[in-house]
């Protein structure tokens, strides 16, 4: 194996909470209810054409306070650094808007560890079309810390 390829949500940290913050926070300022469908790709679609500004507004939202939604985990990234020393290639997948995966891996302490990092439809396919054919796909923290002990 010279290549794994991280579930970002659920092996870095959840994302979702602060998506969602962000969402309602977003509805009371534009004073528009923004009802989004639940998928993230898809409520960035919608999101593209009824808040053109929104990318830009959901990063900044996610600097300010990620740090209460998202906590570093000392043996997640000791294990993606021992990886990393061992030679394989390191990359993320979410279905996360590129602005928020950036920053939350900046926050998670992350960001550097990565060769690659994918977001939004099609991510796990675009990294594995990117990594090769022979890519561990690791799911879980659990999976993360026992691949890296082998």
């Amino acid at each position: 194996m010279r290549a794994v390829a991280l579930d970002l949500e659920a092996v870095l940290g959840d994302t979702g909470p602060l998506w969602d913050a962000w969402v309602e926070d977003a509805s009371r300022r534009s004073r528009e209810v923004l009802a989004l469908p639940r998928e993230r790709t898809a409520a960035a679609a919608a999101l593209d054409v009824r808040l053109g500004n929104w990318r830009v507004l959901l990063e900044r939202f996610a600097e300010e306070r990620a740090p209460v939604y998202l906590r570093p985990r000392a043996a997640v990234n000791a294990a993606l650094r021992s990886l990393r020393a061992s030679d394989v290639r390191l990359g993320g997948f979410t279905d996360a808007p590129a602005e928020l995966a950036r920053v939350a891996l900046a926050q998670l302490g992350a960001g550097r560890l990565l060769d690659l990092v994918e977001c939004g439809a099609g991510a796990l396919e675009l990294l594995l079309a990117e990594l090769g054919p022979d890519t561990a796909v690791i799911r879980s923290r659990e999976a993360l810390l026992a691949l890296a002990t082998e």
